[in-house]
């Protein structure tokens, strides 16, 4: 999923590929990682959006369509929930925000963060 993340997410094929019914691998991939396959697989996809949408050389629309997503709007609603603001706000205010910076060190600090990863506010 991590290389392939712009292919559709086939999860009886991947439970075949590894000898597991798809309900079994689904239950130990969360196990695993915390999320089911969907919701890693669309963290990747964001990710990878995040990365096109810094570049700023292409539409909203056509980065959704490149990492793999069919529905603007689900794409828009996920990125939105995991960067905290809109694909478009995020390309207009990222375009210039990594400049200067290696891009390995701009991919982590700009990795989105899961709800589940976000600090609470007031909590230690």
């Amino acid at each position: 999923m991590d290389r392939e993340y712009a292919q559709p997410l086939d999860v009886d094929a991947l439970a075949r590929g590894v000898g597991m019914s798809a309900g079994h691998l689904s239950r130990q991939f969360k196990k695993a990682y915390g999320e089911s396959p969907y919701s890693y697989l669309m963290t990747r996809r964001i990710e990878r959006a995040m990365t096109l949408l810094r570049r700023g050389d292409l539409s909203v629309t056509d980065v959704c369509f490149e990492v793999g997503c069919s529905s603007l709007g689900t794409f828009s609603t996920r990125f939105t929930e995991l960067v905290g603001m809109p694909p478009s706000v995020y390309k207009d205010k990222a375009e210039y925000g990594t400049e200067g910076i290696p891009a390995c060190v701009a991919k982590q600090i700009t990795r989105p963060v899961r709800n589940r990863e976000a600090q609470v506010s007031g909590r230690r």
